[in-house]
């Protein structure tokens, strides 16, 4: 067995693992980053960039939105059912990360929105090729650089297999190397932040009460399947809740062009199994919203309707929503991309020449979807009576073909798990921390309570790089305190 002395063990080098490692380092621990992967950033490779308030680009663009604001909007929206402190101390650090970051050598575009209802806090990481998915892989790719300048030692492809504790404390870690030998790391302080349970199916269904791929469709990246959380329960942590991290799903993940997915997900009439409206679709683009919308109906599914005339419309004058996501409102691929999922069998997207076919292969009530079509027509020609829908997305129905595509429950993966105080630190049910032990990330991340805060964009990120950091200063802090 290989035998490793270090002060900090860092299990995952997504982006909290990564800051942890690049923050220890510079407050001067010695630091062994393990990543299960033969690759770093995790799942994080697919998103755009972290929350920051306060920061110069905020500044510069005249975006007045303070930590107090921000706080309150937070606690306001989880009813105070989270840890305030925590939120406190990651939102009063979230523009000092922004600027720790760009010392490292990442650079941002600026802060954005995510939706028009939502803040600019959503700091998108420059790339070569613009605005874009997968920019995070950047900032990723500058913090691992920075954990090798610093001295980190990382070592890919050593799954972690459990906490060692002596007496009460961290005393070390347990791995496997890639040939599947053993391998031991020495330490006084372990750093969680595997990311959640994403792909664990039953973790899934046990925790949630979600069928992964047939209730909820969220991403799945291989090897994200709640190893950390078990490591920390086993180890002492106390239990906390765990969630998918909400964000509708259009089309049950099936592969189908940008132009379909881009006007199904517009602010278009939202009918649920009974062919009833459920919601004001201007919120659609609130994906969190969407998602729990669609998991509040019968079969955890509604359908967004449109006809030939709207997108005709969308087609010629371009979507009436974009996002920083889906940023082209070029949608003239819509009929190719729709001819093509139907040809495949598509049991998410349906075309009809009439209501009552259509009604009939999506599953839906016949007679209430024609009464819930006529009164929406009428709206348009008025004011939506119902919902109060903006008028400037009210467009009737009326000429076939008939379009609609089922939207399901899904999400970024798992949040939550573990327990931990505002210094990251993991904590027992008696709430008292378990010395040398920290967890940061989404392993950790119980800050939402029911709904993820979309209101403030790139707090999945934002939440990963700030707990990051202030487990890896924790844990230095606590190893100076050790040797003492």
């Amino acid at each position: 067995m290989k035998i490793y002395e270090t002060q900090i063990a860092i299990i995952a080098a997504g982006p909290s693992g990564l800051s942890a490692a690049v923050q220890a380092a510079q407050d001067g621990a010695k630091v062994i980053l393990l990543e299960k992967a033969a690759t770093i950033g995790g799942a994080a490779n697919m998103g755009m960039g972290p929350l920051g308030i306060g920061s110069r680009y905020q500044k510069e663009q005249m975006i007045d939105l303070s930590v107090e604001k921000a706080f309150n909007m937070f606690m306001d929206y989880t009813h105070y059912n989270v840890d305030a402190r925590l939120i406190k101390r990651y939102f009063s650090q979230s523009a000092d990360t922004i600027a720790w970051l760009e010392d490292i050598g990442v650079e941002f575009e600026g802060a954005f929105r995510y939706f028009p209802q939502s803040e600019a806090t959503w700091h998108i990481v420059k790339t070569d090729k613009g605005i874009g998915p997968r920019a995070a892989s950047f900032m990723n790719r500058a913090l691992y650089e920075k954990a090798l300048e610093l001295g980190v030692t990382v070592l890919l492809e050593h799954p972690v297999q459990e906490i060692l504790k002596k007496d009460g404390k961290v005393i070390g870690v347990t791995a496997k190397d890639p040939s599947g030998e053993e391998v031991r790391i020495n330490c006084n302080a372990a750093i969680i932040c595997t990311g959640g349970a994403g792909a664990n199916k039953q973790m899934i269904k046990e925790m949630t009460g979600l069928e992964h791929g047939k209730t909820v469709f969220n991403f799945a990246i291989p090897g994200v399947v709640g190893d950390g959380l078990k490591m920390a329960w086993e180890a002492g942590a106390g239990r906390m809740p765990v969630r998918i991290e909400a964000a509708a799903d259009t089309g049950g993940g099936e592969a189908v062009t940008a132009g379909v997915t881009n006007i199904m997900r517009q602010p278009n009439l939202l009918v649920n199994r009974f062919g009833k409206r459920i919601m004001n679709e201007d919120y659609m683009q609130n994906t969190t919203y969407l998602s729990n919308v669609a998991c509040h109906q019968k079969d955890k599914v509604c359908f967004s309707i449109v006809d030939t005339s709207i997108v005709k419309y969308y087609i010629k004058n371009g979507v009436d929503v974009t996002s920083l996501v889906q940023p082209d409102a070029d949608v003239s691929d819509f009929y190719e991309g729709i001819e093509m999922v139907i040809k495949n069998g598509s049991k998410n997207y349906f075309v009809a020449d009439s209501i009552e076919e259509l009604a009939e292969k999506a599953g839906i009530d016949v007679e209430n979807l024609r009464k819930t079509i006529d009164d929406y027509n009428y709206f348009c020609d008025s004011r939506d009576q119902e919902f109060f829908k903006n008028p400037k997305y009210l467009r009737p129905l009326f000429k076939p073909p008939y379009y609609a595509a089922a939207i399901h429950p899904g999400g970024y993966g798992t949040v939550g798990g573990v327990r931990i105080n505002e210094n990251c630190e993991a904590c027992a049910d008696d709430y008292l921390p378990i010395p040398g032990l920290y967890c940061a990330g989404a392993d950790s991340c119980n800050i939402y309570d029911d709904s993820y805060m979309f209101l403030l964009p790139g707090n999945s990120m934002g939440y990963a790089v700030n707990t990051g950091r202030i487990a890896g200063m924790s844990a230095a802090n606590y190893i100076k305190g050790e040797e003492a």
